[in-house]
């Protein structure tokens, strides 16, 4: 019984030590691939995400949250609007199309091209290659996540959209949407 003991110990001591090992941090590219990854797994195609998931404060800055924060709420305000109002079938302002993507259809894939971190290290831009491919022809576009550093942590900040879009950023479109709703 004796020797039982004496073998768990040492099995116990051993894997108290390795838990104290320090772990290796990610590369500011790496960590800002890895956010790309969550915001386009997350959020990628589909809209639901954005009216049933709440916007982590991990993956976006504050005021980007705020503003998608704002948006949807608008929407769920005017969703509840139209459901009272006099005509409940005309149809309210939704999210419509991919809302962090240059093209209304979406994307079937995409590839990150490139990550320029600023000199000072506080902020980055991502240049993001995607595709559709659904229906003939295929469309290209190129698409720049501009993040920022928050401590120790890369967030989205913003998104510039490429010139097959029709909005300049993510931000701006944002904004528009909610002046559309209070007209």
């Amino acid at each position: 019984m004796k020797p039982i003991f004496l073998y768990l110990s040492i099995f116990f001591f051993f894997t108290a030590c390795k838990k104290n090992e320090p772990h290796p941090q990610l590369s500011s590219e790496a960590a800002i691939s890895k956010k790309i990854d969550k915001l386009y797994s997350t959020y990628g195609n589909s809209n639901d995400a954005l009216y049933n998931k709440p916007f982590s404060d991990s993956l976006f800055s504050p005021e980007l949250k705020a503003t998608l924060e704002d948006a949807v709420n608008a929407s769920k305000a005017d969703i509840e609007k139209v459901k009272q109002s006099d005509h409940p079938d005309e149809k309210p302002l939704l999210f419509e199309g991919a809302v962090f993507s240059s093209l209304y259809e979406g994307y079937n894939s995409y590839k990150i091209k490139s990550v320029v971190i600023d000199p000072s290290g506080t902020s980055a831009d991502a240049s993001v290659a995607f595709e559709y491919r659904m229906s003939p022809p295929k469309v290209s576009w190129t698409d720049k996540v501009h993040l920022i550093k928050s401590g120790q942590e890369w967030k989205v900040d913003n998104i510039v959209f490429d010139s097959i879009g029709n909005s300049k950023d993510l931000k701006a479109s944002l904004k528009d949407f909610v002046q559309s709703t209070k007209q």
